[in-house]
């Protein structure tokens, strides 16, 4: 693929961002009610501080799923050509699997699984 294929797909790219975000504007049905600007829309003020900082563990579980998301994603197109690729993609995907599994352990051991 050369170098002209790729700013084609660039500037194709862009003028369909561009070409969305401006015909969304133009056919959205715009209002000017006061609640519209407030942060939330229940009707309801909030009571006591709105702004509480949450526990480093849900965002260590956060991360943890996502790696772990994306090992399946990874896995899929694999288990789907297991027949055509041999015993060689077998190897990598154990190794893949144990670098995980030693990530995990890591995570377990540093005591990131702890829901306290």
């Amino acid at each position: 693929m050369g170098s002209e294929a790729i700013i084609v797909f660039l500037i194709a790219g862009i003028v369909l961002v561009a070409g969305a975000n401006f015909l969304s504007n133009l056919i959205s049905h715009k209002s000017d009610n006061p609640q519209k600007r407030e942060p939330y829309e229940s009707g309801m003020k909030t009571i006591g501080p709105t702004w509480v900082q949450f526990k480093v563990g849900y965002y260590l579980y956060a991360i943890l799923f996502l790696v772990f998301d994306v090992e399946i994603a990874f896995l899929f197109p694999w288990a789907v050509v297991f027949k055509e690729v041999g015993f060689t993609a077998l190897i990598e995907i154990v190794i893949f699997l144990f670098i995980l599994g030693l990530g995990l352990a890591y995570a377990w051991k540093k005591g990131a699984l702890k829901w306290d």
